[in-house]
């Protein structure tokens, strides 16, 4: 006999399975596409940038929101958003999309479970993903600014604007692009994550990404949402930008904290 106690849990664990049935029968040739998750991924960029991207070309003329712009005297120009824009498609097109057909090619094809996730699982495995590619990337950013070389070869195009801005986000070299997909492919396999848990978790890391590099401290980001600190969000890499010796984590806050990277936002800089 059931537990009253267990029906919220229940609840809970049937959620999502309408959601999942309706994919997997309206729209399993898309799902079901290796080319799914580049489109997801990058589709997803192109949405959360361009909302950023307008408020960066009004400027002064929407005080609501330039208010909070953290370097108000390094406004980015069309020129810079379409550069970055472009070195994105253009990895993309000539890097990403070859990779994963060449993949096709060596790994069998994914097969879609028939039961959805819990959201417990969606929050857990997301979190233990996001916390894993927190530390791999710290490390690995940690060692390029401090080997001349490294950074010189693989990073330094990141760095090329000291105010990020949306389009940015995604302006890397391509080893830096191979090493942070490959973590993200990599990742949620070894938590053996459901389709769906992975397809979120796309799609968040990169609103979070975007979101570090906006150039705004809006008082509504996920780094004034979540308490103690935890996230960085754009002041921390506002801050690494102007400062590269310092906030090297994505996401989290706690790995600069640990190791003395961490630096506080400093004052709005004055106008040029």
């Amino acid at each position: 006999m059931m537990n009253i106690s267990d029906l919220p849990s229940r609840v809970s664990d049937r959620l999502l399975q309408p959601y999942w049935d309706h994919l997997l029968f309206h729209h399993l040739p898309l799902i079901s596409s290796p080319f799914f998750p580049v489109l997801l991924a990058f589709s997803s960029y192109v949405l959360f940038s361009i909302p950023f991207s307008v408020l960066d070309l009004l400027g002064e003329r929407v005080p609501l929101f330039h208010q909070y712009k953290i370097q108000p005297g390094r406004q980015p120009t069309s020129g810079m958003m379409a550069k970055s824009f472009m070195a994105a498609l253009y990895n993309h097109i000539f890097f990403v999309l070859p990779s994963v057909i060449i993949s096709t090619f060596f790994l069998p094809a994914p097969l879609l479970p028939k039961d959805a996730p819990t959201l417990y699982e969606v929050f857990i495995d997301g979190l233990a993903v996001l916390l894993l590619f927190d530390t791999q990337y710290y490390i690995w950013h940690f060692i390029h600014h401090k080997h001349p070389q490294l950074y010189r070869w693989v990073h330094a195009i990141h760095h090329e604007y000291m105010a990020p801005f949306s389009w940015s986000t995604e302006q890397l070299s391509i080893p830096e692009l191979m090493t942070v997909g490959f973590w993200s492919n990599l990742d949620p396999i070894l938590f053996k994550c459901h389709p769906l848990t992975i397809w979120n978790i796309t799609v968040f890391s990169i609103w979070m990404s975007v979101e570090d590099h906006i150039g705004y401290d809006l008082p509504w980001t996920l780094n004034h949402l979540v308490p103690f600190g935890l996230l960085g969000g754009a002041p921390a890499h506002d801050m690494h930008h102007q400062r590269p010796s310092s906030n090297y984590a994505p996401f989290f806050s706690h790995w600069d904290r640990i190791f003395g990277t961490a630096v506080p936002l400093k004052k709005k800089l004055p106008r040029l």
